[in-house]
């Protein structure tokens, strides 16, 4: 008998697969690629909210336990998927510096603000007031890493390519039964294909959808990630990623020319060269209205869980969230209320 059927394979299910590999669970995981957001995702792990210059929440434990988290899997997979890299906040005013310092005296905050002004001269880029740098940052290559991750799930028989058909759950007191499998455990982990979930689909996930770009600039010199009105990230070879858009009607994994223009638009005012598009791509993150993840196990059946709504920082909420979810399953540790899907009881 398995430990732990897995559905999907973006950031928090391939987080819950390294669990039960690091822990001896024996596992199986579905994916049918349906859903793409965790695939072209910006990948920024960044402890603070730049827009009003606020601590992420939990940021402190998610980075302690996440980094090494994702060092294990580069060694498992021998690849390279997590870059260091500074970002850079771009100051529009005085105002804005004085914001930063006032921030950077936080006790919670002190360990992520540098509270020198940098003045660098990059070209193509005005910015008379300066920047600011988040300490701790980078990126994860999440497309890489990803990718990898699940061909190395494929090649050890831990995957199963083929959609996940709910009609053929069976639910024991002591199991569950999938078509001619057993485990103790499934561990939903679909993103915002838990809208088709019956088991879970009236949690309040509310998709926001988001588009990037990559463009290639020869006459952008960055070597850090620049954060103003949106992000430019350099990946090599002059290319830049560019993001991100923020839809809350739209559903839809379909780059729009609207998205693009809104990109485009804010890349001009950022950057005084030319550009060329080379990629536009779009997908659903999995977002919820009081921005705290969904987390926890069915309210009848106890064998059923979820571990869902990262959002846009999901490379630091998965590792952290798939560790907090395995030891409240095996050891019956409380998980922390504001991310436990109990919290939304009535």
């Amino acid at each position: 008998m398995l430990d732990y059927i897995i559905v999907g394979t973006g950031i928090a299910g391939i987080c819950f697969s390294e669990i039960c590999l690091q822990n001896n669970k024996p596992f199986l995981v579905f994916e049918d690629y349906s859903t793409s957001s965790s695939r072209i995702a910006g990948g920024l792990y960044n402890p603070v909210i730049l827009k009003r210059f606020s601590e992420v929440w939990k940021a402190k434990e998610q980075l302690e336990f996440g980094l090494p988290f994702y060092k294990q899997i580069s060694n498992r997979i021998q690849v390279e998927f997590d870059f260091k890299i500074p970002i850079f906040r771009k100051f529009a005013s005085v105002e804005e510096q004085n914001n930063w310092f006032q921030a950077a005296d936080k006790p919670n905050l002190s360990p992520f603000l540098s509270t020198t002004i940098v003045h660098q001269n990059y070209q193509s880029i005005d910015s008379k007031f300066g920047f600011g740098e988040v300490l701790q940052t980078g990126y994860v290559d999440t497309s890489s890493l990803l990718d990898n991750y699940v061909a190395c799930l494929k090649s050890n028989n831990y995957l199963k390519e083929e959609k996940f058909d709910y009609a053929q759950i069976q639910i024991f007191e002591d199991r569950i039964g999938y078509k001619d499998i057993e485990a103790k455990n499934i561990v939903f982990a679909e993103g915002f294909g838990l809208q088709y979930n019956p088991y879970f689909n009236e949690l309040p996930l509310d998709g926001t959808k988001g588009e990037l770009l990559i463009i290639k600039a020869p006459k952008l010199d960055l070597d850090v990630v620049l954060k103003s009105s949106i992000f430019i990230l350099p990946i090599g070879d002059n290319l830049f990623k560019v993001g991100a858009t923020y839809n809350w009607e739209d559903k839809t994994n379909t780059p729009t020319e609207a998205g693009k223009q809104e990109l485009i638009d804010n890349l001009k005012e950022l950057i005084g060269c030319d550009f060329e598009i080379i990629e536009h791509f779009a997908g659903v993150r999995p977002t919820v209205k009081d921005r705290r993840p969904l987390v926890g196990t069915h309210n009848e059946h106890k064998r059923l869980h979820v571990l869902n709504g990262l959002g846009t920082r999901g490379v630091m909420f998965g590792p952290w969230l798939a560790k907090a979810l395995y030891e409240n399953i095996e050891y019956n540790v409380p998980l922390d209320i504001q991310i436990d899907i109990k919290r939304l009881n009535k």
